[in-house]
This record gives C-alpha cells, structure tokens and sequence, in this order.
C-alpha cells in the first residue's frame, strides 16, 4: 500500500539560517576554523540571509566545504555538533515549521529532512526534531573515518530529484500526495515532482513562481530551540512549547485553508 510524505528543506524553511554556516563559531573555537575562514562564513551568512543563493553559488559553496572539510575526522564533526547543538540552536527552529511536522505525522505522513549540508550536521538536528529520515550530503571518507575533498551523495536541484525518486520507488511512496516545502527556488526541481509544493519565505523567484502557480506561501517568524523537543522525564511542558504551538497554529491553518480554497 503506498504511503505519503513531507520533504522539508532545511536551511530557512525549518531552521532560520544555513546550518552549515550556524556551526560555524564552534568549530573556529574548536580550532577547524582559522579566523579568515570564520570571517568568510559571517560574510557568506549575511549574503545568504538578505539575497538567498542560486545553484551556482551553491556549487561553489560545495566545492569550498569540501576543500574546507578534507582531513576533518567524522567522529570529531559529529562530537562537535552534538556538543554545541544547544548553543547554536537558541534559538533555531521555526515554531510554524515544528506544527507542520506533527501534524504531517499525525496524518500518518513520513517527514524527510533535505539539506545540502552535510549529514554530520543535518542528523543531529533532525534527531532533536524527531526526524528519523534524513537526505543530506555525504562526503567520502577513507578507511580510518577522516573526510576526502569528494561526494558520495548532493541532493541539490536534480540531485534531490535523484534521491526521492530512488526512496519514493524503494518504499512506496506516492508522490503525488505527497508535500515539500522550501524557500529558494534552487528546490523547484523537488517542488515540482510532488502533488503539494509550498513555497516557506520564498526568495523572490520562487514567490514569483508560487504565485503564478498558485501555490500556498507560508511566512514563517516565530523561533524557538530545538531543545525542548527532546524528551524529557517531566510532565510540565515548557512555555517555549506552549508558545510555540499558539503562534504556529496560525500559519497551518492558513495553509489548509488556502490547500482547500
């Protein structure tokens, strides 16, 4: 029996910044980074932010943090971001993405995670998300763990067409029913290949395509941690959650409205 999903990106559709660039004070601190490099990272946040990225931009970006991450090990990556998520994630996420989710999940939809970052980063936060299924970059490594400059999975434009196709076939997944979400017009190719797309803060070509296609368009503003989402052996419920769960019951509603209309 086919079953449906929600492919979300993540960098400014459910978190609020690249969460390539968001570690990047912690690895400077942890010595990964020089100085020059940190500065280039505050530079490439701040253009990401105000004027988004096209695929160019973003195969160069791609090219840097392989040549920026080779000789990395994956364990040390891995440790560092699962160390410092808290710090870099207060706050992160979009209260309205979070709603979106647990309700995808309660109508018993599977929820992907889709980055171009790489997965040591895309997993931990996904965990914390309670997003078990995660499409990330993966870059290669050599038999003792430390990162090569080469990739061995990018879902980017066609790449994440390449992937869900793969997954969708391999699982069932009906395509048609199924949701994505994204913000930059570089996940057109995704949008298009499922039966719900939804633009969230698109950049400008993308609202422009959403409006002619007449897709919903989201706003999301609201942030809150991830962390309250990790379970915790308490019955109280924080106000971060309580909070966030009234501000972001706006935005679904609007999206099943502007679906139905």
């Amino acid at each position: 029996m086919a079953q449906n999903a929600a492919f979300f990106d993540l960098d400014k559709t459910v978190i609020s910044k690249s969460s390539t660039l968001a570690f990047g004070k912690p690895m400077y601190q942890a010595g990964f980074l020089g100085r020059r490099t940190l500065t280039r990272f505050a530079v490439g946040q701040l253009m990401y932010v105000l004027f988004g990225a096209d695929e160019d931009q973003l195969e160069k970006a791609r090219d840097q943090m392989l040549q920026l991450t080779a000789g990395w090990h994956r364990a040390e990556i891995e440790q560092l971001v699962e160390e410092t998520l808290e710090e870099v994630a207060e706050p992160l996420v979009y209260a309205e993405a979070l709603t979106l989710i647990d309700e995808h999940k309660r109508e018993g939809r599977r929820v992907f995670l889709v980055s171009a970052s790489p997965e040591q980063i895309v997993r931990p936060i996904g965990r914390h998300l309670g997003i078990n299924d995660i499409i990330a970059t993966r870059i290669k490594t050599d038999s003792a763990g430390f990162f090569l400059p080469e990739i061995d999975r990018y879902p980017m434009g066609q790449g994440k067409v390449d992937i869900i196709n793969e997954i969708a076939e391999r699982d069932g997944i009906d395509l048609a029913e199924s949701y994505a979400y994204s913000d930059s017009q570089t996940d057109l190719p995704m949008m298009e290949m499922v039966g719900h797309p939804v633009a969230v803060n698109p950049d400008k070509e993308l609202r422009k395509i959403a409006e002619e296609r007449e897709w919903p368009i989201l706003e999301f503003q609201l942030e809150v941690s991830v962390i309250p989402r990790i379970p915790r052996p308490t019955p109280l419920v924080s106000g971060a959650t309580v909070f966030a769960a009234i501000g972001a019951g706006v935005a679904y509603a609007l999206l099943r409205r502007r679906s139905s209309g």
